[in-house]
């Protein structure tokens, strides 16, 4: 019976700490079948119990290893969902009870582009069933650094169905190489994976001995899945899938990032993030070999894929000798300042379109060796030389002699030459460095060429169609080796002849959104057109962050962390205005954590105090600049490390941190506003309230900015200096002046910035009326004790407290009191940050309150 009692408190108590705890979201989305979600920590949660519902699916519970923890806040990733409207639940779990958690708003969820030779005849490359969903009986295996040499698992190694254990990583495809295993295989990558024990010369190799009815994906989950040292490199393979890595720094043998090397078929390499490897032997190869390349490989799709500065972004062919059954697609990848092989062609038939060809150095797609290009639809910007055919045209011509040089020129290849047929591609000049160069065959008024080679059927780079469906003639031949396009894209039995393409602008547009990782992966990188578009060296100083990269990941929820830290007040960052002091900042540690270290405070007024046996560490003061610190535990096992920033600001003292947002500083991670919708990877410049704003939010047709205010107030939107357009307001338009919109009289209550015309978002601020208008001084207002426990008390200098509300950082209204009292009963609030109005007869004021 005593049992019975003590179990029975026990559950009491737990119900009571779940009851007292909420998650509060800091960003939602759908993305190209996957979704995911962030949240704050939860005090005293151990772990997160993660559901999503939607498309005929109802509380599916999510793996552990898909949720992870950044210090500051918890991601989870939600993979294999077919295209629709999704909604993702989290629950805290406290002494082992799970809380009721949070849902999110409805999520969209769009499909993959699976168009290309990789899905000719109806196959599907990966573990992936069509509509985006595990193939039957797949296979999930998840590899982390941690686990990279220690994952084990029994594959099928005879036509017995007898299994042999493999352990670690590339052993396990020991077994699949086989070609006995035909359960479709998963490889989920979680985190920064760098070399690990058991590899073919630096490299996973993915073999399956060609069995049809095998099928592997390798993927990265999440927005900072990275190969970090190491390539992929696939041989004597087929149906095979590459997605969502981010590859770097490798120095394997092969020296690819991703490499096909020999007899293949059926492979889809997309929304991959192609970095600069280890600089090989050769001049060319200072930026690493080949970041995407295809030997002995036919029926492949590379899509969404970024290249960053390649040097040599894929190479097509090499010692085939046949052009016969050769199929290759690429499309809808950026080629973001890489200098040469969009691809380099030799012996295949390639459909080469919806591709952004931006600041490319050296030439774009070169077609040597009896191949056939048909390039349509791509969009070249300020792109040298867009598309070249060896030993002819652009590529023996002499910019220094203004004339066709063969015995000295010849830019990519002396081999023979294949043929190009190019159709409705866009050539933008931009700034201009490159001096691009492009001459259709029998053109009598090129854009891009000099007086005296018009109308040449010898000097020419490709055969421009005057139709998507016209045939190239036999009479059209390469200079060197009399070759001729094969015209496959008139093939019934291919799926180009049908195939609906994107004009080149649209194309660009999605192209900038989608490709590489989720989001455009972790890893930012602003290039300088005036520059990079004409160099080709390596930049040091992307090179250097490449070098130096390192994940934010603290831990993953599968393979847990001893130590455990919380930002138990819930206001880590924080603005304040000169010389007004900060709230208390309140961090709590625990599990095998023995105690904290900060860096970055004590500095510029700010100091720290310690309680040994509560396990906290307090941070207060009045600022004097901005100062960013970090706390980390200290103890046996993972530590947990939490980052924060107190800056010096414009506001009134007590403003709530939320009211002013700075994309620079806080990207789209908001307190007080709920922003859905995408960051610019390109930074801009403005100057606002004494702030140098870089970073920009896109204003387009996904965007959404919610906020619930609590009275009347004034909005301050600041836009790119020279935009003059308008922005939706509650639905209505307003017209920014010099970059800026101010909305005034605003009435309480929730609110809605929408797109008007398209724009850059620096910066937000609300103001409410009462904090600059009232009669009433906080100075008459004295509210205390703040941090509270219990009950708070309110005195005013003879004024009478009409009424005394109560909201949360997100403008929900959580108390309304009796304003008649002096003393105020808080303890059904649960512990956090709060706002609280006071109205009297003279006017209202509106502090900030902390919850203990």
């Amino acid at each position: 019976m005593k049992k019975f009692k003590l179990l029975y408190l026990f559950l009491l108590f737990a119900m009571m700490q779940v009851s007292g705890q909420s998650v509060t979201f800091s960003e939602s989305k759908g993305w190209i079948e996957t979704a995911f979600v962030k949240w704050q920590p939860v005090q005293n949660a151990s772990r997160y119990n993660v559901y999503y519902s939607g498309e005929g699916v109802v509380n599916k519970q999510v793996d552990d290893y898909l949720i992870r923890s950044y210090g500051s806040y918890f991601r989870a990733d939600v993979l294999g969902l077919k295209a629709g409207t999704y909604t993702i639940t989290v629950k805290p779990v406290i002494l082992g009870v799970e809380g009721t958690g949070a849902t999110t708003a409805s999520l969209t969820v769009l499909p993959h582009d699976r168009n290309g030779f990789a899905f000719h005849g109806g196959r599907v490359p990966g573990g992936y069933k069509a509509d985006g969903t595990p193939k039957d009986n797949a296979v999930i295996l998840y590899i982390t650094e941690k686990s990279k040499n220690t994952v084990s698992f029994n594959v099928i190694t005879n036509n017995n169905g007898n299994t042999t254990n493999y352990v670690g990583f590339q052993n396990i495809f020991s077994g699949i190489k086989k070609g006995i295993d035909k359960r479709p295989y998963i490889f989920r990558l979680v985190g920064n994976i760098t070399d690990f024990t058991d590899m073919e010369n630096g490299d996973l190799v993915v073999e399956n001995k060609n069995n049809d009815q095998s099928y592997i994906t390798v993927e990265g989950v999440g927005d900072d899945a990275v190969a970090n040292g190491w390539g992929i490199r696939i041989k004597n393979a087929t149906n095979v899938e590459i997605a969502n890595l981010g590859f770097m720094n490798c120095d394997s043998g092969e020296g690819d990032n991703i490499g096909m090397q020999q007899n293949n078929s059926y492979i889809w390499a997309h929304n991959n993030d192609l970095f600069y490897g280890h600089a090989g032997s050769d001049a060319d190869q200072i930026k690493g070999d080949g970041a995407l390349d295809n030997k002995g490989t036919t029926y492949a799709t590379y899509s969404y894929n970024h290249f960053w500065d390649s040097g040599k972004a894929s190479l097509l062919g090499l010692s085939e000798g046949s052009n016969t059954g050769l199929y290759v697609t690429y499309h809808h990848n950026w080629f973001d300042h890489s200098d040469s092989r969009h691809p380099r062609v030799r012996y295949y038939s390639a459909h080469i379109y919806n591709n952004y060809f931006d600041g490319v150095a050296k030439y774009g797609s070169g077609s040597t060796e009896g191949s056939s290009l048909f390039l349509e639809g791509n969009y070249f910007r300020n792109s040298k030389n867009p598309m070249m055919i060896s030993l002819q045209g652009t590529d023996v011509w002499s910019p220094s002699k203004q004339q066709n040089d063969p015995g000295n020129q010849g830019t990519f290849s002396g081999e023979d030459g294949g043929m190009i047929k190019a159709f409705n591609n866009t050539m933008d000049a931009d700034i201009a460095t490159n001096s691009m160069r492009f001459v259709a065959y029998a053109d009598p008024n090129p854009l891009y060429n000099i007086p005296g080679k018009i109308s040449s059927t010898i000097d020419f780079d490709a055969y421009v169609a005057t139709t998507r469906g016209e045939l190239v003639p036999n009479s059209v031949k390469s200079f060197k080796g009399n070759n001729v396009y094969n015209n496959f894209d008139t093939d019934a039995s291919l799926y180009v002849k049908n195939l609906t393409v994107e004009n080149p602008a649209t194309a660009r547009d999605n192209v900038k959104l989608y490709s590489g990782r989720v989001e455009g992966g972790d890893f930012k990188w602003t290039f300088d057109n005036a520059v990079d578009d004409k160099s080709y060296a390596v930049i040091p100083g992307l090179k250097s962050a490449l070098t130096n990269y390192g994940t934010s990941m603290v831990y993953i929820q599968a393979e847990g962390s001893t130590q455990t830290l919380v930002n138990t007040s819930g206001n880590k960052d924080q603005t304040v205005a000169t010389g007004s002091p900060i709230a208390p900042i309140v961090f709590t540690w625990g599990g095998d954590a023995t105690d904290v270290v900060l860096t970055g405070i004590p500095a510029n007024g700010l100091s720290f105090t310690k309680n040994a046996t509560a396990k906290t560490v307090t941070i207060t003061g009045t600022p004097t600049a901005t100062t960013n610190y970090t706390v980390t535990t200290v103890g046996t096992g993972n530590a947990t490390s939490i980052s924060g920033t107190v800056k010096i600001g414009p506001g009134n003292p007590g403003e709530p941190d939320g009211l002013i947002h700075n994309f620079t500083t806080s990207g789209k991670v908001s307190t007080f506003y709920a922003i859905t919708g995408n960051m610019n990877s390109t930074d801009g410049t403005q100057s606002y309230d004494g702030l140098t704003l870089t970073k920009r939010f896109k204003m387009e047709s996904s965007t959404n900015i919610k906020y619930t205010t609590t009275e009347g107030s004034t909005l301050t939107l600041v836009f790119d200096a020279d935009f003059s357009k308008v922005v939706k307001f509650d639905g209505t338009n307003y017209t920014a002046a010099n970059g800026i919109v101010t909305i005034s009289n605003i009435p309480a209550g929730e609110h809605t910035i929408t797109k008007g015309d398209t724009a850059n978002l620096y910066y937000i601020k609300t103001v409410y009326a009462t904090m600059s208008t009232s009669d009433i001084s906080k100075a008459q207002v004295t509210i205390y004790p703040n941090p509270v426990s219990d009950y708070l008390k309110i005195k005013t200098a003879g004024e009478k407290v009409l009424n005394v509300k109560v909201y949360s950082f997100t403008g929900s209204l959580v108390s309304n009191l009796d304003g008649k009292a002096d003393s105020f009963d808080l303890k059904h609030l649960p512990a956090g940050n709060y706002i609280i109005s006071v109205t009297t007869d003279k006017g209202t004021v509106t502090k900030k309150i902390i919850k203990k």
